[in-house]
């Protein structure tokens, strides 16, 4: 491999970080159709009554709601050495370099929705659950192996792959977190929320409030 090839390949390991807000928005099916189309009766549409247990149902029934995907590609190094209370035993260190692709979604778990409905003030309070991390992964066809230096006093284990992998999803969480990955989710759910409900037959008579 020519230098210039090394140079390359360097720049395009290095760690890119992609926030993408409102990548995703998933909603199944039956909660957009029902809000969409409201309750029909005997082939008649009709406005439902807005009630508290009908907008929290109409949510719940979403389950989760994905509103920001975080793209990443990372480049870690992994270095171990036995260790003799304290002292570094020569010829024992063995690391690998690792380069992965990996996606972390982060949205709300409408299964933990609050909404209060206020007839007389006519206005309807929503409130979401913080959002969290619903899911983080790494393609393996992603996962590229360098710089392995192995000895026979301290050999390589599928456990130091797993457990380096774990901790780099842990400490790629944190990043993502640190970068607003949560305060985007957070403003995006409920936009997406607040315009489903919006689209809600008898919803133009209420104000709407998200919390």
């Amino acid at each position: 491999m020519t230098e210039t090839e090394s140079g390359r390949r360097r720049m395009r390991l290095r760690t890119r970080l992609l926030l993408i807000a409102a990548a995703v928005v998933l909603v199944c099916g039956a909660m957009l159709a029902a809000f969409l189309l409201g309750l029909r009766r005997g082939g008649q549409e009709e406005t439902p009554v807005i009630t508290s247990d009908l907008l929290g149902e109409r949510l719940r029934s979403a389950q989760e709601l994905v509103t920001v995907a975080y793209y990443y590609t990372n480049m870690g190094r992994f270095e171990n050495h036995v260790d003799f209370y304290g002292w570094k035993v020569p010829l024992t260190t063995k690391s690998f370099i690792v380069s992965y692709d990996g996606v972390i979604k982060a949205g709300v778990d409408l299964g933990g929705v609050e909404v209060e409905v206020d007839e007389t003030g006519k206005t309807v309070t929503v409130t979401l659950p913080d959002s969290g991390i619903l899911s983080h992964e790494i393609p393996e066809d992603s996962i590229e192996v360098f710089d392995e230096s192995d000895n026979i006093f301290n050999p390589i284990t599928i456990e130091d792959y797993t457990g380096f992998t774990r901790d780099e999803k842990t400490a790629m969480e944190q990043r993502a977190i640190d970068n607003g990955l949560l305060t985007s989710a957070d403003e995006q759910a409920r936009s997406a929320v607040e315009s489903l409900l919006r689209l809600m037959p008898g919803m133009e008579s209420y104000q709407l409030n998200m919390q």
